[in-house]
């Protein structure tokens, strides 16, 4: 089954917040395509309302809206998958497809809509190891 290491963003304060979910916590976000919205009650988040906005597949390579099947190697000029370069200059990239499945590794998850709790309290920080 799959495992995912969710990358939770929440725009009003610039945080982010990891997650690891596996076998029925990831049940629900297998199949689901970039952009769409996802409810916080699946992942143990209660009252939260989640976007896709993309991720990584377990070689590294980041998701493209748009691009059918797992892999494919296409030509860009900019946006995601390439980190740019002298203006008008294209070049040959490797990305994933839109599409989340077993393969991808990292998903990245942007908030929509608050629960009763905040992140903070959902994620507390660890505390830094004394020496």
């Amino acid at each position: 089954m799959a495992t995912f290491k969710l990358s939770i963003g929440d725009p009003k304060t610039g945080k982010t917040y990891k997650k690891e979910v596996k076998e029925a916590e990831a049940k629900p976000l297998v199949g689901m395509n970039i952009g769409q919205s996802l409810k916080g009650d699946a992942l143990g988040m209660p009252g939260y309302e989640f976007q896709l906005t993309g991720g990584s597949d377990h070689c590294g390579f980041p998701m493209r809206r748009g691009i059918l099947g797992q892999r494919k190697r296409i030509t860009i000029l900019g946006g995601v998958g390439f980190s740019g370069a002298e203006k008008g200059v294209a070049m040959r990239k490797t990305v994933c497809g839109h599409k989340v499945h077993d393969r991808i590794s990292q998903i990245n998850l942007k908030v929509l809509k608050e629960g009763e709790k905040p992140l903070a309290e959902l994620f507390p920080a660890e505390a830094p190891k004394q020496q």
